[in-house]
């Protein structure tokens, strides 16, 4: 797998918000989620405030699927 940080900027209308909790405003607990263009298996996340507006965190499935399932056992959600 290439470096995903190499690959070009997500297009902004890839994104996909995914909310919840405090939904004072339009964009207060979410953050949007895209496809990788250039690879098969490759996400990019960011947060949905415009102070964090820009900046990405760029995940393989594997990275962001390990990620979700320890965070909901370490809160002791159910799926």
């Amino acid at each position: 797998m290439s470096n995903l940080y190499e690959l070009p900027e997500v297009t902004s209308g890839l994104f996909e918000r995914q909310c919840g909790g405090n939904l004072e405003s339009e964009s207060e607990t979410c953050v949007a989620i895209a496809p990788l263009s250039g690879v098969a298996d490759g996400f990019a996340m960011r947060d949905s405030k415009k102070e964090g507006e820009g900046r990405e965190l760029r995940f393989t499935t594997a990275e962001l699927d390990a990620f979700a399932v320890g965070w909901v056992a370490s809160r002791g959600l159910a799926a």
